[in-house]
């Protein structure tokens, strides 16, 4: 059976992973609009 302390920390792990996931999204979709606007096609 699963416990709670198992649980919770489950549900930490899966929040930071999103957190970290989202925020390397971020930063990367950022960096890609600003480079567009340099381009010369």
């Amino acid at each position: 059976m699963i416990d709670g302390a198992f649980l919770s920390h489950a549900i930490l792990w899966l929040i930071g992973g999103m957190t970290v996931c989202a925020t390397v999204f971020t930063i990367g979709a950022l960096f890609s609009m600003g480079r567009t606007a340099y381009r010369k096609d």
